[in-house]
């Protein structure tokens, strides 16, 4: 089903930064899709409510070097998923790279006008705003339960999830999808085995 022009086209949205960042990728019956493919790709990603809450007045404009930030971000992210996926420790140059997208920004505390600390996030260039605060949520998940981040159990998706259920169960991205789709080829094969 198509969706409206400029409308957010991705299945799977709502997951915290780092791995929405990661979802800007998936695959469907038509093939395999990339959002951040464009700058028009870009400008929906930025207005998405999870990078409008973390960017705030960093947001940039959809342009090449914001883009180009982002996908050097995003190829860390998804080798050190990968290695999470794993449970093997991150690739050296993955670590290097998002350590190295960390260090164009920081977080400088002050001391409010209202006398209450508050906590400024600074960058080397607006460009550079998305890419490390995805970057920055990735260390508060692995820092918080990185054994909650985990890629759907459907092995031709590529979509990743932070899984806060309960009991730490979770393993399709969308039930809706992935687990309705692995519970009807369960149920085939079923039949298809009593039948025969």
């Amino acid at each position: 089903m198509p969706h409206p022009v400029g409308a957010d086209p991705r299945p799977l949205t709502g997951e915290p930064l780092a791995l929405d960042l990661l979802n800007t990728r998936w695959m469907d019956a038509e093939g395999p899709h990339d959002l951040l493919e464009s700058p028009d790709g870009l400008a929906i990603w930025l207005g998405s409510p999870p990078v409008r809450e973390q960017t705030g007045a960093l947001a940039p404009a959809a342009d090449r070097a914001t883009l180009d930030r982002l996908m050097e971000t995003r190829t860390a992210l998804e080798a050190l998923a990968s290695a999470a996926a794993l449970d093997e420790p991150g690739a050296a140059g993955a670590t290097a790279a998002l350590n190295a997208i960390l260090a164009h920004g920081r977080i400088r505390r002050a001391l409010g006008a209202d006398g209450l600390p508050e906590s400024l996030v600074e960058v080397d260039d607006p460009s550079w705003g998305p890419a490390w605060y995805a970057a920055d949520n990735w260390l508060k998940l692995v820092a918080d339960r990185p054994d909650r981040i985990r890629p759907c159990a459907n092995d031709a998706c590529v979509l990743h999830f932070y899984d806060v259920s309960k009991n730490g169960t979770r393993r399709w991205c969308s039930m809706a999808g992935c687990g309705n789709r692995a519970k009807a080829q369960r149920h085939y094969a079923r039949r298809t085995n009593a039948g025969g």
